[in-house]
């Protein structure tokens, strides 16, 4: 019996082998034909790059259709969403205070939720942001760095003009050149497709902090070519160069500092005279604080999870919310169903928002507030404190929701943001009471109605039907002559969007 048992033991191992080695071998042929496709693609490319900058996308559609096509879809604007979407909504309409917040700056005049990178080049023509003389006729708005992170001819005029100068052209200068929207080459060497970073500085932010980014591991690599747009970065008022505030690391804190030690400011807020810190998105820095980055998550991992089609296992470059796709992003490592996945994203970002609009209401008085007591005689050093304090609540409100997505890719630390935000504007409000009462006045200072955006704009001394017909004129006459240049130079393959 003894025997027999053994012998029933040994069969059992023995088929069991074979079926792990079978396995391994299905397993290791799926591979080995994945591999030679791949090597397949880039030793046969129908259209071979001999330079590292291409910056017509549609040239890599034959060689890379399906990357292409996924890239493609950017474009599209139906995802839906209880936060952030991806069409376009009016920030300004939504949330008023944020007018106020942003006097005396262009943002007061526009402000949409981003789109898809498949629209980068035509929103930042069409936004009242740029593109016109302003209420002043003082020429151009804006610098031609404002271009800097909307597409592949941004590395190409860099390479042709020299970063330095690209920085010092105006806006408009650059608008026959900037065709082709956030693509290929912005995040890959056209040669070899290495995941190879763009723009020079995130090269020279990293150089700062005696590291190299050339020396990244792949999967960092993921996030950097990210991070090389989704970041804090200010311009140098002399010469709008471009540079990240990351030398002391990525906290919202270490910024500050690096913008104090150097009495850096974007502008001066006209109501309350406060030198404003105006934050970009730091979407990188926020993210580098949560949860999946510590565990090694990159950006990729969920904004471009893989993808199957007929054997072939591809990025999907439609990079979009991960809510879009929960079953190729959240459950690759979260076994949750959808429905409480979602949900549990969605109380994190209500939480967030909550805190957020109150800290915009208290802000928005305490600007209106700081203006009542300049008026009623308050002098510079009673307001240097109060002044501090606002300068540090905006940073925080701006930091934390300009990060686009922060509540999602590291709650706590939006939270602690907000709330660190929310005291500082608290306590300037109590500061102001005490200046106003210094002067006499101890009743409540009125406040004018910022029930809409118009009401707000008007307040602020915005004479929005003149920026508007200035920017309608702009985008019937330039734009179409920019493009016309464009096409004769064969700066684009198809017509732009």
């Amino acid at each position: 019996m003894a025997k027999q048992l053994k012998r029933w033991q040994g069969w059992l191992l023995f088929g069991g082998a074979m079926v792990v080695v079978f396995v391994l071998g299905l397993i290791t042929s799926s591979l080995m034909e994945r591999r030679a496709e791949v090597a397949s693609i880039f030793n046969n490319r129908r259209t071979p790059m001999t330079d590292s900058i291409v910056a017509q996308n549609e040239k890599f559609k034959a060689d890379f259709p399906r990357e292409y096509e996924s890239w493609a879809m950017t474009a599209d604007t139906s995802f839906t969403s209880e936060f952030n979407g991806s069409k376009a909504t009016d920030e300004l309409a939504d949330r008023p205070e944020m007018v106020i917040l942003w006097a005396g700056y262009a943002f007061s005049q526009e402000y949409n939720t981003p789109r898809g990178h498949r629209h980068a080049i035509e929103d930042l023509r069409n936004i009242l942001r740029t593109g016109h003389p302003g209420i002043d006729g003082d020429g151009d708005m804006q610098p031609g760095t404002c271009w800097t992170c909307k597409g592949p001819d941004v590395p190409r005029m860099m390479r042709e003009m020299g970063t330095a100068n690209f920085y010092k052209a105006t806006w408009s200068e650059l608008g026959n050149q900037m065709m082709n929207s956030i693509g290929c080459s912005d995040c890959h060497d056209a040669r070899t497709m290495d995941l190879k970073p763009a723009r020079p500085a995130l090269y020279e932010a990293w150089s700062r902090r005696g590291e190299d980014v050339k020396k990244a591991t792949h999967q960092e690599m993921r996030s950097l070519v990210c991070a090389q747009c989704h970041t804090e970065y200010y311009f140098d008022k002399q010469t709008n160069y471009l540079s990240f505030p990351q030398d002391s690391g990525l906290t919202v804190e270490a910024a500050e500092a690096y913008y104090d030690k150097t009495g850096f400011y974007d502008y001066i807020h006209p109501l309350s005279k406060t030198p404003i810190l105006k934050a970009q998105h730091p979407g990188y820095e926020i993210f580098k604080q949560g949860i999946h980055a510590q565990r090694g998550v990159s950006c990729a991992d969920c904004h471009m999870p893989y993808k199957s089609e007929g054997g072939v296992k591809y990025t999907d470059h439609h990079i979009t919310s991960p809510l879009a796709n929960i079953d190729r992003t959240c459950q690759v490592c979260h076994r949750q169903s959808e429905e409480e996945l979602r949900r549990n994203v969605y109380d994190r970002q209500r939480m967030a928002s909550e805190k957020r609009t109150r800290l915009e209401k208290e802000l928005a008085a305490a600007h209106i507030e700081a203006k009542f007591a300049w008026d009623k005689g308050a002098t510079e050093k009673e307001m240097k404190p109060v002044l501090a304090l606002i300068r540090k609540s905006q940073w925080r409100w701006d930091y934390g929701f300009a990060s686009h997505g922060g509540s999602f890719h590291a709650p706590q630390e939006v939270m602690r943001i907000f709330s660190d935000g929310l005291i500082a504007a608290q306590e300037a409000r109590l500061q102001i009471a005490k200046v106003l009462a210094r002067h006499g006045f101890t009743g409540n200072v009125p406040m004018p109605d910022l029930s809409t955006k118009a009401k707000a704009q008007a307040y602020i001394g915005l004479d929005m039907k003149k920026l508007r017909e200035q920017k309608q004129r702009f985008v019937n006459n330039i734009v179409p002559k920019w493009i016309d240049d464009a096409r004769k130079n064969h700066r684009f393959v198809t017509k732009p969007m």
